[in-house]
């Protein structure tokens, strides 16, 4: 059945009112009317009338555009529609979860909309209850684990404070007038610069400025009482001191610089000290605290932290770690944290007390007296440590503190050779051989210990401390040599070999392996020493230890040249000597020791070792000539002439012993000997280079028809050698025969067409007489018929100019030419082009030399001149080019030795070098003098 609700509401309630009128007049009163409702009553919920709403509940029905009773509502809240919207928005739950909480949920409590009453409250004062009950168990043990992690943070981070507190410690030692001379820190900046304000400037225009330049006067301000009567001064004519020169219109300009320099001086006044009237800020004291403010360390900021942070976890970890706080405290300190760092090594000590890695970080980063403080408690920790008793004595500064810290380590630790050697270095000789004689007693077994011993004692008592040593040490080999040694010091060098043989016997009984390499250098160091025998004696009894039958010979040889490097000169020679006995009849070993006493030892034993070297092997050419040669440079020509003499019997046709005998003649002007002997030469041993001798002979004498006739007969011989053809076609020119001397250069191309020489020689005739184009064709022909040859090439390539390197890029000569046909800024490139494809060729290092010394880059030029001359020291015009370099830029002491070591090397090749030692005129000079010839003709063209 359905009702219109509101109706029947309007029907019943008339009656109803009318009923209850009279039904409760008449009955007693319900005693629950008129009292407040208990908490949570719902009217019909018992019997479950619920659910239904009437419009009383709600209100007249009403469409979302009306407008609201409130006419003075706020914007958006004008209408129904707007307020529901608003209500509906206010009863949404953000349910995001950035809203989320992990105790409260979303937006605090759940029930928070809700009404908050009685039962809420009392829960609430149940749940407070308990939370203070817990925290007061709790206190105790948090406030303990808080006070841990305040005094862990204040020791990871301390606080200014504590950083500064060593520096607060210092100041006790500051005495009063230190501290009344430290200045005030005062604001030295003026009431402007303290309280700056916005500075007003306003421009005047020019004609005030022009109108005062003609009057002559001069106002820095302008008078306020000018404001209605113009910019005119009050007092026409006068004239304030100021910028302006008296009488005239114009700026004083020196007065400006003056009252420039016054300011400057007040503003540098500003920060000077009143008292001492010196500079507040010491710049050299400044910058020093700047470099100490900057961290030496080269990492990042945030690699440090995460060092650190790995640090501190391993010493969490393993706290009883000693390279965990080492590394700490070594991280710190190179961030500049010392304190932190000398904090952190301290607790160190405490977590690994037997640790010396540990206490000496600790005795290493504190200061001098805190670090003799450290070490001493280092020592009772570990009253045996070498290291820390080191330590200990390297901290006094006192050679007395020094031997008290030495001795009492020795105390607790008289095993240790380091401590003895230690103490013994303080002590005098006599107090030293007292402690050494006490610490072999200690440390027999230290050989360094009994040979020190030894050295401080007398012959006799030496001799019985070596040989307790070997007994107390029979393995060791340096005792056996320093026995040695002894014996040669006191002349007893017939006992030198014999201890020798017996070390090595007694060695090999004991099973000790003889390392040959050890000997020698042994050897060596007795060579350098001075004691000859023992490093002879050496020497002989293990040079042929270990070594094939083979190979004896390569190896020893390798050996002399190896002590030779070394400076072991006695040492070579001992075994030159050995290999002599052992290879009596091997001529390249009597050449080598040949060569060493030439370049070693004295003129005496050169001549004594060459005798012996011709009576073992008298067919040996080379060793006459040197025997002779060297009587020759001693001006003993009689001895040398008996040499050659012999040599002759040796060998009685050979060619290099006539030609030495000419030479000996010709050089001291003995033409008519030089000639017989040259002629017997030809009738018993006629050879090219015998004529050419012939030839050459008569040449330089003057007798040109002999040496013409001599050359015709040779050509007879020998018409395919071209030296011949050559002296032939130069003698003709000489004469200013052109005719004949083309004609004999081109019969010697015909037998000797691959001659460069003749080639070139015929070249520089066509272009002497004006035949340039001929010149050229002549060259062009000789590349045809010589394609490998670089030096007719290069003459090619300087006439028609242009880079010589087409099929000869290898070649040195033409990469050293290349350089300076380049432009000069090109020229090094090109220098380290020739130097990657030639790189160990004369030529190029000597223009290389030439390009720094045209830079005048004089120790550059130096040291590679150095260079050429080492690597080819047969070059003369590396050599000439040398000495002119020394006489332009050079001391006298660098020029005499550049002269002497070319005198030495004796060069024979060169462009410049052949061409004036070859000419007929220098015949007779000495390599010095060529030397001198040719620098004076070099010209600085490049």
């Amino acid at each position: 059945m359905n009702f219109n609700e509101p109706s029947i509401r309007q029907d019943v309630a008339p009656s109803r009112g009318s009923c209850e009128g009279l039904g409760f007049a008449g009955n007693k009163k319900k005693p629950f009317l008129g009292m407040p409702a208990p908490l949570g009553y719902v009217p019909g919920l018992g019997r479950g009338a619920t659910g239904f709403t009437t419009r009383s509940d709600i209100g007249p029905a009403r469409d979302a555009n009306d407008p609201v009773d409130d006419r003075h509502a706020p914007p958006g809240k004008r209408t129904v529609g707007d307020q529901m919207k608003k209500n509906q928005d206010d009863d949404d739950e953000d349910l995001n979860d950035t809203n989320y909480d992990e105790f409260n949920g979303y937006a605090g409590s759940l029930f928070s909309s809700g009404p908050y009453e009685k039962d809420d409250e009392e829960a609430d004062a149940i749940y407070a209850a308990l939370d203070k009950r817990m925290d007061e168990r709790r206190k105790e043990r948090r406030e303990l684990r808080e006070k841990e992690e305040i005094e862990k943070y204040r020791m990871e981070r301390p606080k200014i404070q504590q950083q500064f507190s060593d520096l607060k410690r210092k100041l006790a030692e500051v005495s009063e007038e230190e501290w009344l001379s430290i200045p005030e820190v005062g604001d030295a900046r003026n009431k402007r610069q303290r309280n700056p304000r916005y500075e007003k400037l306003t421009p005047v225009p020019d004609s005030f400025f022009s109108k005062h330049l003609q009057t002559g006067e001069n106002h820095t301000t302008v008078d306020p009482l000018q404001g209605l009567g113009g910019l005119n001064t009050p007092y026409p004519g006068s004239m304030t001191p100021g910028l302006m020169t008296p009488g005239t219109g114009e700026l004083d300009m020196r007065k400006i610089g003056q009252a420039r320099n016054t300011l400057m001086d007040m503003r540098l006044s500003q920060v000077s000290d009143s008292v001492s009237g010196q500079t507040v800020v010491d710049p050299k004291g400044y910058l020093t605290d700047l470099n100490s403010m900057i961290p030496t360390h080269g990492g990042d900021i945030s690699d440090i932290k995460k060092a650190r942070l790995l640090l501190k976890s391993v010493r969490e970890t393993n706290p009883h770690h000693p390279p965990a706080w080492i590394a700490s405290a070594r991280l710190e300190e190179v961030t500049g944290k010392l304190q932190v760092a000398r904090n952190l090594i301290m607790k160190g000590t405490e977590m690994c007390p037997k640790s010396e890695d540990v206490w000496l970080e600790a005795a290493r980063l504190q200061p001098g007296d805190t670090a003799k403080a450290v070490v001493a408690q280092a020592v009772r920790h570990l009253p045996q440590s070498v290291r820390i008793y080191i330590r200990a004595a390297e901290l006094e500064t006192d050679v007395r503190a020094k031997k008290r810290v030495l001795r009492k380590a020795l105390e607790n630790v008289s095993k240790s050779v380091r401590l003895w050697k230690t103490a013994v270095e303080l002590e005098e000789p006599e107090d030293a051989r007292i402690m050494l004689s006490r610490a072999v007693e200690c440390c027999p077994t230290s050989v360094e210990l009994w040979l020190a011993l030894a050295r401080l004692e007398t012959y006799e008592n030496a001799r019985r401390v070596l040989n307790k040593a070997r007994e107390n040490i029979p393995t060791d080999r340096h005792i056996w040599i320093t026995a040695a040694k002894l014996e040669e010091a006191n002349g007893n060098t017939q006992m030198v070999d014999k201890i020798i043989d017996r070390a090595i016997t007694s060695l090999h009984a004991n099973g000790v392996e003889i390392n040959r390499e050890q000997w020698i250098q042994d050897a060596e160091e007795c060579d350098k020493a001075g004691s000859v025998a023992t490093c002879q004696a050496v020497i002989r009894a293990v040079i042929g230890i270990g070594i094939e039958e083979e190979d004896r010979k390569h190896t020893w040889m390798e050996d002399a040249e190896s002590c030779v490097a070394h400076g072991a000169l006695e040492c070579a020679r001992a075994i030159y000597a050995h290999a002599l006995q052992v290879f009596p009849s091997k001529k390249s070993v009597w050449l080598r020791a040949a060569y060493f006493e030439k370049n070693n030892g004295t003129r005496e034993s050169l001549e004594a070792l060459l005798q012996r070297a011709v009576a073992h092997c008298p067919k040996a050419e080379v060793l006459w000539l040197m025997g002779a040669k060297s009587k020759w440079l001693a001006e003993d020509v009689p001895a040398a002439r008996s040499i050659l003499a012999l040599a002759f019997q040796a060998n009685p046709n050979s060619e290099e012993i006539w030609l030495a005998a000419v030479k000996l003649e010709s050089e001291n002007n003995e033409y008519e000997r030089a000639r017989r002997l040259l002629a017997k030469a030809r009738s018993s041993a006629p050879t090219a280079r015998v004529f050419m001798k012939s030839v050459k002979l008569e040449w330089v004498l003057g007798n040109i028809e002999a040496a013409q006739e001599l050359c015709t007969e040779a050509l007879k011989h020998y018409e395919d050698f071209p030296k011949l053809w050559m002296m032939r076609g130069q003698i003709e020119e000489q004469c200013e025969n052109m005719d004949k001397a083309r004609e004999a250069y081109n019969q010697g191309l015909k037998k000797c067409p691959h001659s460069v020489a003749l080639w070139l020689l015929l070249s520089h005739l066509e272009e002497r007489v004006g035949q340039l184009t001929r010149a050229r064709a002549i060259l062009e022909k000789a590349r045809l018929k010589n394609p490998q040859s670089h030096f007719q090439l290069l003459s090619f390539c300087l006439i028609l100019n242009f880079t010589p390197l087409p099929d000869s890029s290898s070649k040195g000569i033409l990469w050293a030419e290349a350089v300076f046909l380049e432009a000069r800024p090109q020229r090094k490139t090109k220098s380290v082009d020739a130097l990657k494809k030639c790189e160990h060729d004369p030529h190029v290092l000597l223009a290389v030399a030439k390009l720094f010394w045209s830079e005048r880059k004089i120790t550059k030029a130096r040291e590679w001149f150095l260079k050429t001359v080492k690597i080819e020291p047969d070059l003369g015009d590396a050599w000439a080019l040398f000495y002119k370099f020394e006489l332009q830029h050079g001391t006298e002491e660098q020029q005499e030795e550049v002269r002497k070591r070319c005198e030495n090397a004796e060069p024979r090749h060169g462009e410049l070098w052949c061409a004036e030692s070859k000419h007929v005129l220098n015949w007779q000079k000495k390599t010095g003098e060529i030397l001198a010839l040719v620098a004076s003709k070099i010209k600085n063209t490049f």
